[in-house]
């Protein structure tokens, strides 16, 4: 459907094999989302000496084994470079993922912490912007 441009207007993500509506990004999910994508950037950029262990992906699709291609605001993966011409990361390319939750936080707490955890992502953080708070699955 995306590449026959049926969803070109549309802000969706595939979740156990339903096409789900995205909420629209509001301005603190923008600067929160961003500048933590940025920071931890430059810190896997920067640590061992430059060596790049870890790449970070902004509101990118990742491909899971559950009809799951959800689009985390961030997905911390291994740096497989030219690779990911040919697909999404798979589970075990991801290292962690951050969604930050507004209007989103019922989902992403409930259906997407269960996607997750049943492909095997080993760490899934939601950051509550209403809350200001942290919430860890691992």
């Amino acid at each position: 459907m995306i590449d026959a441009g049926i969803l070109s207007d549309r802000q969706v993500e595939l979740l156990k094999g339903e096409i789900v509506e995205m909420s629209p990004e509001g301005v603190p999910h923008a600067y929160c989302s961003h500048e933590a994508g940025e920071y931890l950037a430059k810190l896997l950029g920067d640590a061992y000496g430059g060596k790049l262990r870890a790449k970070v992906r902004h509101a990118k699709p990742i491909t899971l084994p559950n009809d799951s291609e959800p689009e985390p605001d961030i997905a911390i993966v291994q740096p497989l470079g030219r690779e990911y011409r040919e697909h999404h990361p798979y589970p075990e390319n991801i290292f962690w993922v951050i969604e930050y939750a507004n209007s989103s936080l019922e989902k992403d707490l409930d259906i997407k912490s269960k996607i997750y955890a049943q492909a095997g992502i080993l760490e899934y953080w939601v950051v509550n912007l209403k809350k200001l708070n942290l919430v860890v699955f691992r």
